[in-house]
């Protein structure tokens, strides 16, 4: 399964998708990539005249990235049907050391702590270009074959 395979399978569509490109994904890990568009609507407020991306899309982006693609591999190596995924975020921990500004690139580094019986758990970090910890964290979540 390739990046393009895994990021096709993912249930988001532009604006909320925050995945450009897989890097390395393995059974142990993935990594992977987002620019932050400068022309998202969520700068426009966030901050006045100081547009910040927040920590809450921080967050989404790993998990989109750290979680759930990581996810849909794992279950592809398991020989779960990927027609459709259902998420569901149990836990999230962050702590946040840097901010992203607006057309930031950010590289999101994802290593498997467990997986058993469809709940993954990861320990994920994100870093921007210089290679500085922007935020770090753990991200669990239950991901299961969708059904009609």
């Amino acid at each position: 399964m390739t990046g393009a395979d895994i990021i096709a399978k993912l249930p988001y569509q532009k604006p909320f998708l925050f995945v450009d490109e897989l890097l390395e994904v393995h059974e142990n890990g993935i990594r992977g990539t987002y620019t932050f568009d400068a022309s998202s609507d969520f700068y426009r407020g966030h901050f006045k005249d100081n547009p910040v991306t927040p920590g809450v899309i921080l967050t989404e982006t790993m998990a989109q990235i750290g979680l759930v693609c990581f996810g849909i591999y794992l279950m592809n190596k398991l020989g779960d049907n990927l027609d459709g995924v259902e998420i569901a975020l149990t836990s999230s921990e962050m702590d946040f050391f840097k901010p992203v500004f607006p057309g930031e690139k950010v590289f999101v580094k994802s290593k498997k702590k467990y997986f058993r019986f469809h709940k993954l758990k990861c320990q994920v970090d994100m870093y921007n270009e210089k290679n500085e910890l922007v935020c770090r964290g753990e991200i669990a979540g239950m991901l299961a074959e969708k059904t009609d």
